[in-house]
């Protein structure tokens, strides 16, 4: 299995030597096709635009194909990305198979019994570990194209907040007066920055399909509500190495799942607040318009490929204001408390019952937290790194948090994001657990006062003594 974390796969460069390097290109085979477009098979040579898994290998027969999807993308009029494309390319890339020639399969009948069972055991072990009941109504098996259809409306739900600011920019940087006279050219700009976001992102929906082996790998609810959702296939690769059973893998990876479906079922405002969190990060982002104004500047219809580049290259600038800081620090924040409070919840339950559970802990851990292709390229497209970057800091807050005050004492903090850990907390998280406990202690003395409850009072006294 590859090293390629939970993100985005790594968006195609230009050849090192140039024309040369392009000219080599299609001596082997890649040529350009109509309006610019390279049109070899995805994945063979030339196919460093990713516009090429649109063709298909070019034979005759494939023309009139091609020429179609060129004059569906000009023509579409839809939102800031064509997520009909997004969808056909993501399901044409999982049907390539993963780059050690692994293909995607139906779902047999022992695989998903085999993953019912072991999500089923998985939210038994759990009762033991968290006071959050279970939170799947059903387990699913799915493929890697399973995997696309159901992760497609949260996808959307990310993308097109940056991806609309992209669409509104191409119509802001020329002039008013002249934004009337190139009316069509600026609807012709949209309509292709739709068709590449939507390649872009179907591109790495398929590249992430061959990787991810739950629904919520990235800390995000991607699946269906209630739905714990586990890829065999991807399983399968990813314990091929590790020299444990592929029971134990299985069953730590449905631990995960299942304990990531309790957090988001019964905190009814998490989701909203993650998801908004990005949404937030977003509207914080400007667009480089130098770099904007150079491309519509030099904009030739015969080759659209210029803003295939431009988004390669980056046209996002986080602004560095006070409002967009706290936007970072709560979203990263908040993705890390999540992973730390699975990591810790999931450990405590299989330690007692696995033999590889610290194996396959550090795996989790190394594989979540680090960076790299995958993440460069959804960085590139929204500007924005999806990974917990302090996932041990929060998993030693919440061990430290079921050690002072037990696992329902724990768990309550999720009651309401003000009561959560900050960033700064994860930095001190022994003096977040002793500080909270007296705020709550004050707090029980306060009301016990109002209630004017004199019953009370000897527990006050009994809680103070034991401080």
């Amino acid at each position: 299995m590859s090293d390629t974390p939970f993100g985005f796969g790594l968006p195609p460069e230009e050849p090192e030597n140039g024309d040369e390097g392009k000219k080599k290109d299609q001596q082997g085979g890649g040529g350009q096709g109509p309006f610019g477009f390279g049109l070899p098979g995805f994945g063979g040579p030339g196919g460093d635009n990713p516009l090429a898994a649109m063709f298909g290998s070019m034979n005759p027969n494939d023309l009139g194909a091609a020429f179609q999807q060129l004059g569906q993308m000009l023509s579409y009029e839809g939102g800031p990305v064509n997520w009909d494309m997004a969808k056909q390319i993501a399901r044409q890339t999982v049907s390539q198979g993963t780059s050690d020639g692994v293909k995607d399969s139906s779902i047999g009948p022992a695989e998903r019994t085999a993953v019912e069972e072991a999500v089923r055991l998985a939210d038994l072990w759990l009762d033991d570990a968290t006071s959050l009941p279970s939170g799947a109504s059903s387990a699913v098996a799915w493929s890697r194209a399973e995997w696309v259809e159901a992760t497609l409306p949260a996808w959307k739900e990310l993308v097109d907040p940056v991806a609309e600011r992209v669409g509104a920019a191409m119509g802001d940087v020329l002039p008013e007066e002249m934004q009337a006279m190139a009316g069509p050219l600026i609807g012709m700009m949209r309509s292709m920055g739709g068709a590449m976001f939507g390649t872009q992102i179907g591109q790495a929906v398929g590249v992430l399909a061959g990787e991810v082996v739950g629904s919520t790998d990235i800390g995000l609810p991607l699946g269906p509500a209630g739905r714990a959702a586990l890829l065999p296939a991807n399983i399968e690769a990813f314990g091929k190495d590790l020299g444990v059973p592929q029971e134990e893998v299985r069953l730590y990876l449905a631990l995960r799942e299942a304990a990531h479906q309790r957090l988001f079922a019964h905190v009814p405002w998490l989701r909203s607040h993650l998801f908004g969190a990005v949404e937030g990060y977003a509207r914080g982002i400007k667009v480089d318009t130098a770099k904007l104004e150079d491309v519509v500047g030099q904009f030739d219809p015969q080759n659209p490929e210029q803003i295939q580049e431009a988004l390669q290259q980056g046209m996002f600038q986080p602004e560095d204001t006070p409002e967009q800081k706290v936007a970072l620090a709560r979203l990263e924040t908040a993705l890390a408390l999540v992973e730390g409070w699975v990591d810790a919840v999931v450990h405590a339950a299989a330690k007692p019952r696995l033999t590889s559970a610290d194996a396959l802990r550090e795996t989790l851990r190394r594989r979540r937290a680090s960076g790299g292709p995958a993440e460069q390229t959804f960085a590139t497209l929204i500007g924005l790194e999806l990974r917990p970057r302090r996932l041990r800091d929060a998993s030693r807050l919440w061990a430290s948090l079921t050690d002072a005050r037990g696992v329902d004492g724990r768990d309550g903090l999720w009651a309401h994001p003000d009561m959560l850990p900050t960033a700064s907390d994860l930095d001190d998280p022994d003096g977040f657990v002793h500080r909270e406990q007296l705020d709550f202690s004050e707090l029980d003395k306060m009301l016990g006062e109002a209630a004017g409850g004199s019953a009370d009072k000897p527990n006050l006294k009994k809680d103070d003594d034991s401080e």
